[in-house]
C-alpha cells in the first residue's frame, strides 16, 4: 500500500478507464475484470464493460457510487431517495419503488452479495475497483440484469501486514473517518477489516424548522474478510458487511430548490448485515469446483413529508406522512464446475463453466400512511432457481467464439392486508454469442448477441380489474459491435460499442382513473407489458498518455430511445415516444497533470443532455454541464488531497415528478424536480503504513 514516485503512478489510475493499466515501476499493472465467470484483461473483454478504479474515486472525492458515475458513459440514476438506489443502462432501469415489489433492471452486486434494488449503501470506501456491465448479463446473472450489472470489489487481504487511515472534512460540515486494517493471522490466514464513518448536513435549507441538516447523512460502512488457504485444494474466502445508514430525507421542494418547509422532515435508513463464503476446490483432475453461498439481512426504512409543509399552509390543516418499512432477506448459493484444461470441441480446444444457482427473496413492507384506516402490511417471497453454462472456444489463433445460456425459473407469492393475493411461475431463457478475433496483439473486434430477462410481477393498488393485477417477464435482445486497441505504442487507448436493443413485453408503468360510487376519483398507476421498444447507440472511451506528466480522457456515448406499439391506460397512443431517465448524450473530457513525484493536478468535466423523468408525463430535467477537479500532494506514506464536484454550483435534476402539490397556485399540476449535489468540496488526507 506504499505511494509509488513514478511518471502519472496516480494519474493513470485515476483517469476514467486508465489506459489498460496503471504504470508502476516503469512497468503496466493491467487492469482485469473480476465480474465475469473468470477473470479478464480489461482491454481483452468481449464486453461493453468499464472500471472505476479507487484513485478515480478519491480524486473525485466520492463517497458513494452515485458520486462518480456519471464518468461511465451510457449510465444515469435517480433519486427520490437520500442515496441513489436505482440506476439505468442505455436507458433502461427503474427509478423508485413505494408499495409494490418490483423487479430491477440492473443487478448490483458487493462482494458477491446481492445488493439489487437497495444500492444506496454502495460506498466506495477501500473498494478496489467497480465494474459495469452494459447490456444484458443473461448467463452471468439472470433474471435481474436486463440492462447491465455493476458489481463493486473491495481490496483483498494482503500477505504483509499493512494499514490506512483516512480522514476528510468538507462543506456542509462534513466529515469522515475510516481505518484499514490488513495483513496475515497466521501461515495460512490472511485478514483485512475496513470501516468508515461519514457525516454530513446535507444541502437542504428547512425554512419552516430554521434548520440546514434535516437532509443529513449518517453513515457506517465494515468490511471484514478472511482468506484461508485450508488445505493444498481448498481455499475459502469469508466476507462480513455492514452497513449502517441513518440518514435524513427532507428533498421536496414545492419552490423547485433546495428550500423546504416541512414539519414532519422524512428519513432513508438501511441497516444490513450480510455474510458471503467462496470454497474453491482444485483437487480433481479435470475440473475445479467454485462454491459461493451468500446471506444478508436489511432493513430498510423510507418515509417523508407528503405536504411537503407545515400545518396551516395547506387548507383545511392538511398534513400527511407517508413511511416505509422493509425487511428483506436475500440467500443465495451457486456452484460452478470449471474445465481445468481445454477440451476438443469442433476440433478446437474449448474452455467450459457449468453450474447452479439458487435464490431465495423474501421481503416483508409495513406502511404507515396518514390517510389509511390501518396500517398496510403485505408479504412477498420469491425463489428462482437457474442452471447454466458456457463455453470459450479458440476456434484459430485470433478468432474466439463464447456461447452461453442461462435457464431459469421463479415461483413468487404475494399477500397483503387489503385481501390481495396472488402468486405466479416463469421460466425464462438468456443467453449469448460472442464471436472475437485479434487483429494483432493490440487490437480485437468482436460482435455478439445477448438475450436478457426480467421477472414479472404483481399489481396491487385500487380496484384494479383482475386482468390488470399481473404482468409479465421483459425480455431483451442485444446486437453489438465492438472494437479496443491500444495505440500509439501503449501510450493511448480505444474502446468503442455500437449497439441495437430490441425490448418485447416492455414493463411501463401507467396510470387509469376509476370513478367511486361517491362520485370521487381513484388514480391508480401500475406496471403493464404495455409496449415494445428500442434502444440504440454508441459508446467510446479513449485516452492518451501525451508525455510523461500529462494524460488526456475522454468517455462519450450517444443513445437514442422509444417506444413502440404503446397505447396508455388512457387511451394515448405513445408510440414513438422516449424511454424514461435515457438522455440522448453523456461525456466526460478530463486530464492529469503531474508537475513533480509530489504534485498532482485533475480537472475533468462531465455533461448529459435532458431527458424524460417519467413514461406517464412529458415534463423533462435540463441539460448540464459539470466541472471537478482536484490538486494532490504526495510525500512518502501520505498524502493531502483538496477536491471539488460541481466547482460553479450548476443546479441539475436528478428526479421529477407531475401533479399539484401547491395551494398558493390552486393545486396546479406542474413540475416539482429533486436537485443533484451542488458544489461540494473538501480535503482528503490519508496515511498509509
Amino acid at each position: 500500500m506504499k505511494f509509488n514516485h513514478t511518471r502519472l503512478s496516480l494519474a493513470v489510475a485515476a483517469s476514467l478507464l486508465s489506459s489498460t493499466a496503471a504504470i508502476a515501476d516503469d512497468a503496466i499493472e493491467v487492469i482485469t475484470v473480476q465480474g465475469d465467470f473468470e477473470a479478464v484483461n480489461l482491454q481483452k473483454s468481449a464486453n461493453s464493460v468499464s472500471v472505476l478504479t479507487d484513485i478515480e474515486a478519491q480524486l473525485r472525492g466520492a463517497q458513494n457510487l452515485e458520486e462518480i458515475v456519471a464518468k461511465i458513459p451510457n449510465v444515469n440514476f435517480s433519486a427520490g431517495s437520500q442515496r441513489a438506489r436505482y440506476y439505468q443502462i442505455r436507458g433502461i432501469g427503474e427509478r423508485s419503488q413505494f408499495r409494490e415489489p418490483i423487479n430491477p433492471s440492473v443487478g448490483v452486486i458487493i462482494d458477491d452479495i446481492d445488493f439489487t434494488g437497495i444500492g444506496g449503501v454502495a460506498s466506495l470506501f477501500d473498494v478496489a475497483q467497480t465494474e459495469v456491465f452494459r447490456g444484458p448479463q443473461g448467463t452471468r446473472f439472470g433474471a435481474n440484469a436486463l440492462a447491465g450489472l455493476i458489481s463493486i470489489h473491495t481490496n483483498e487481504p494482503t500477505d504483509e501486514f499493512e494499514g490506512a487511515v483516512k480522514l476528510t472534512v468538507g462543506n456542509f460540515n462534513s466529515y469522515g473517518a475510516g481505518l484499514v486494517l490488513s495483513g496475515p493471522a497466521t501461515d495460512k490466514v490472511k485478514y483485512r477489516i475496513a470501516a468508515e464513518h461519514y457525516n454530513s448536513d446535507g444541502f437542504i435549507n428547512n425554512l419552516h424548522l430554521n434548520r440546514d441538516d434535516t437532509n443529513d447523512r449518517d453513515e457506517l460502512s465494515i468490511n471484514a474478510k478472511l482468506a484461508i488457504e485450508a488445505s493444498e485444494h481448498l481455499t475459502v474466502d469469508l466476507t462480513l458487511v455492514k452497513f449502517d445508514f441513518n440518514n435524513g430525507y427532507d428533498a421536496f421542494s414545492l419552490d423547485n430548490n433546495r428550500n423546504t418547509y416541512s414539519d414532519q422532515p422524512g428519513f432513508d435508513d438501511q441497516d444490513t448485515t450480510a455474510f458471503a463464503a467462496k470454497f474453491n476446490y482444485t483437487g480433481f483432475d479435470s475440473v475445479d469446483v467454485e462454491t459461493i453461498v451468500t446471506t444478508a439481512d436489511n432493513e430498510i426504512g423510507y418515509g417523508y413529508d407528503e405536504d411537503w409543509a407545515f400545518v396551516g399552509f395547506h387548507p383545511d390543516g392538511y398534513s400527511s406522512t407517508d413511511h416505509y418499512f422493509r425487511d428483506r432477506d436475500i440467500d443465495t448459493a451457486e456452484v460452478r464446475t470449471k474445465s481445468k484444461t481445454p477440451t476438443e470441441i469442433w476440433g478446437s480446444p474449448t474452455d467450459w463453466i457449468v453450474g447452479v444457482y439458487a435464490k431465495q427473496d423474501d421481503e416483508t413492507l409495513l406502511r404507515q400512511y396518514t390517510f389509511l384506516d390501518s396500517d398496510f402490511n403485505s408479504s412477498f417471497e420469491s425463489d428462482n432457481i437457474a442452471a447454466f453454462f458456457q463455453i470459450d472456444s479458440q476456434l484459430s489463433e485470433q478468432l474466439n467464439l463464447v456461447i452461453g445460456a442461462r435457464f431459469e425459473g421463479r415461483d413468487a407469492d404475494y399477500i397483503n392486508s387489503d385481501g390481495f393475493v396472488d402468486s405466479n411461475s416463469e421460466d425464462m431463457i438468456g443467453g449469448k454469442v460472442v464471436l472475437s478475433y485479434a487483429l494483432d496483439t493490440d487490437s480485437l473486434i468482436y460482435g455478439s448477441i445477448n438475450r436478457g430477462y426480467k421477472a414479472g410481477g404483481f399489481n396491487t393498488e385500487g380496484s384494479l380489474s383482475d386482468d390488470l393485477r399481473e404482468f409479465d417477464a421483459e425480455f431483451l435482445w442485444n446486437y453489438e459491435l465492438g472494437y479496443k486497441a491500444n495505440l500509439l505504442d501503449g501510450d493511448a487507448y480505444l474502446r468503442s460499442a455500437l449497439f441495437f436493443m430490441d425490448r418485447t413485453d416492455v414493463q411501463v408503468r401507467t396510470s387509469q382513473t376509476n370513478v367511486r360510487p361517491d362520485g370521487s376519483s381513484e388514480f391508480i398507476s401500475f406496471l403493464g407489458n404495455a409496449a415494445s421498444g428500442k434502444n440504440y447507440g454508441i459508446e467510446l472511451e479513449a485516452g492518451w498518455q501525451v508525455t510523461s506528466s500529462l494524460e488526456l480522457y475522454t468517455a462519450m456515448a450517444w443513445l437514442e430511445t422509444e417506444f413502440n406499439n404503446f397505447i396508455n391506460a388512457a387511451g394515448d397512443n405513445l408510440s414513438g415516444r422516449d424511454q424514461a431517465h435515457a438522455p440522448n448524450y453523456q461525456f466526460s473530457l478530463g486530464l492529469n497533470y503531474q508537475l513533480n513525484d509530489h504534485w498532482l493536478f485533475n480537472l475533468s468535466t462531465e455533461g448529459r443532455d435532458s431527458f424524460l423523468f417519467s413514461d406517464s408525463h412529458n415534463t423533462q430535467s435540463d441539460s448540464v454541464v459539470l466541472v471537478n477537479g482536484s490538486v494532490s500532494y504526495q510525500q512518502d506514506d501520505w498524502n493531502v488531497r483538496l477536491w471539488v464536484r460541481n466547482a460553479f454550483d450548476r443546479d441539475y435534476q436528478t428526479r421529477g415528478f407531475f401533479f399539484g402539490n401547491d395551494p398558493r397556485d390552486g393545486y396546479t399540476a406542474r413540475s416539482f424536480n429533486q436537485l443533484g449535489e451542488p458544489a461540494v468540496f473538501g480535503v482528503t488526507v490519508n496515511y498509509q503504513f
